[in-house]
Parts: structure tokens; sequence; C-alpha cells
């Protein structure tokens, strides 16, 4: 594998169980296979760590972590861990297998999506979010990579490879390992500051921006410009690129992508109570419209710069209309 590539492992049994079938995905930090278990008679997602990482002991014990975090959760909006190990040199991780399509492929095919279909789409990401943040982990890599939506319209929340217990040191430093992606890193984050239930809240916020305007609502050409923006940007009102939406719509991402955490929801599921109460209040017409004012999510365009409910939600899980194309996926290559 290491002398030629992801693809060397197809056709090999990992730990003597896990019959490889094909590569689904690649990262800079773990490639993803779709295998058998040839015990259980099932398919699996199987992430194996790269080889130039197996010797780096921060990444063996963040591989480690996320099948720890992961294990303690069981939802039906979180995609399920079932074993972790090392076999010949390589540090692996088997998970449910999830055929269907990540939320950034039907952003980037579908554009800006129907309020109501972003409604739904969060409201499935908020109750996995939820789960978490009730047993004392947070995310913190929350994006729509990490979003996958099943052939049968089921949304997953996968890779919880940046989890960890809210009660640890969850601060970050310049120096540590890269920790969210620069999209949807909170401000706390990038400063080097406390992680907690409401950095999952920012970056489920500005995917909400996202699937409503087709955009994400920080883009730059450098690291260091991304950043800038997050830390000292707010972040735009949706409607500033899609004009028909509701000013609650606007409410609801900016109230969640506050730059001072004290003024976002506390957990998910505040901010789930917030949703579902602005769900109930706008009509059909606002929430089936579809907004053909939004830009092609493959346009270039400058992003407007805007200046500067705790009722317990139950565990149902949310079905999406299914797509009309679906490719396999697997959760977390990029690690």
């Amino acid at each position: 594998m290491s002398a030629v590539g992801p693809d060397a492992l197809i056709g090999e049994v990992v730990d003597g169980r896990y019959l490889v079938l094909e590569l689904i995905a690649t990262g800079g930090m773990a490639s993803v296979y779709r295998a058998v278990d040839t015990r259980l008679d099932r398919d699996v997602a199987l992430k194996v760590m790269k080889p130039h990482l197996v010797h780096d002991e921060s990444f063996v014990t963040r591989f480690k972590r996320e099948a720890r975090a992961a294990a303690r959760l069981s939802h039906p909006h979180i995609v399920s861990t079932f074993d972790q190990g090392e076999d010949a040199g390589r540090v692996w991780l088997a998970m449910e297998y999830v055929p269907g399509q990540t939320l950034r492929e039907v952003v980037q095919e579908q554009g800006a999506l129907s309020p109501r279909h972003a409604l739904e789409v969060l409201d499935a990401v908020l109750l996995a979010l939820g789960e978490a943040h009730a047993a004392g982990i947070v995310h913190r890599d929350v994006k729509p990579e990490n979003v996958l939506i099943r052939d049968d319209g089921v949304v997953k929340v996968a890779d919880f490879g940046l989890a960890r217990a809210v009660t640890t040191d969850t601060a970050t430093s310049a120096t540590s390992e890269v920790l969210g992606t620069l999209s949807y890193i909170s401000p706390e984050q990038v400063e080097a500051g406390p992680v907690t239930t409401r950095s999952d809240v920012y970056a489920a916020g500005l995917m909400l921006f996202e699937m409503l305007t087709g955009r994400k609502a920080f883009a730059g050409d450098s690291i260091p410009n991304v950043l800038f923006q997050h830390v000292h940007h707010g972040v735009p009102a949706p409607s500033t690129l899609v004009p028909e939406l509701a000013p609650s719509l606007d409410s609801l991402v900016l109230h969640a992508a506050a730059k001072d955490p004290a003024d976002r929801p506390e957990d998910a599921a505040e901010f789930l109570a917030e949703v579902r109460h602005v769900r109930g209040r706008l009509s059909p017409r606002e929430l089936d419209r579809t907004p053909d004012s939004a830009p092609s999510p493959s346009a270039e365009a400058t992003v407007p710069r805007a200046a500067d409910s705790s009722d317990s939600a139950p565990a149902a899980t949310t079905v999406l209309p299914v797509a009309a194309t679906a490719s396999s996926l697997a959760p977390g290559a990029d690690t």
C-alpha cells in the first residue's frame, strides 16, 4: 500500500475479517474503502490511516479517539462505528457503510436548496449533534462533507475524528493539529479558545447559510484570509444573495453564527428548537420557493458582508426525498 498507493489494499483481507472491495475516497490522512465483513456478511466502510502517519502518535491517538467517541453514540442520524484495530502496520476503523451522497455533493449539483429541504437536513444534523452534546461530546468538524444523505433519504452525521469530551482541554493552538475545516471553523477555534457545543452550532449555522444560498459564507484564496474573515467579519444574511428568503431564516443563520459564542444557542438542542419554531411559522410558499436568484455553485461571486428553545427533540429519523442519482460514499477520508 505504501509503495503503489491506496488501491494496493483492494482484494486484501484486513484483520482476517474485512475483504476490501473498492476505494471510495482518499485524503491526506486516510483512505476509505468499501469492504465486506466476512463474519457478519455485511458491507462496511473501512477507514485506513495513510502509511506515513502510522508512526505519528498524535494521529494514531486521534484515530482511536474517533472510534471511542463514535462508539459512545447510538442514534439513527449518526454513522455507527463497529470496530477498530491495527493489522500489518495498518491502523483502521470499521464503520457503517452509507450508500448515497454527501451534502457537499448535493449542493454542488443542485446549488441553493429550498428552505424546506435545507431545514429538513439541518433538523437531522442537529438531532445527531444534540445526541453528542447530551453525551458531553463536541464534534468539532461539522461540515457538508461529514453530512451523508443515504440513498433512501436518511441523513447521517459522520467523522467524529476531532471529537472530544467537553470536560477535557478543548482549546486549540496554532501549532497543534488543524482542527475543523477552514470554511466552518469557529472564531474561538481560530483564536485558540475553548471549543464547546456552541462551536458546533456555529458550523451548523454556516452550513445552513450554504444550503440556502449555494455559497460558502467565508471563502478566500489563502488560509489567513479565510481565518481573518471568521474572526473579524460578521456572517452575511442569506437574503443578501437570495432576496426572497424570509427574514426569520436570516435570523436563524445570524444567531447560530454569531462571532461571540455567548450570543449563539447553547447547544444543538436549543438551536433545533429555534429551527422548528421558525419552520412552523413559514408558509408553504416560503418553504418551497425555488431560490432562482441564488448564484450558481460554480460561479465566482463576492459574498456581501453584513455588519457586525430548550425543548428536547425526539430521536426520530428524518427521511428526505431521494436524489435522482447518488454515488456510494463513506465518511471522513480527511480525518
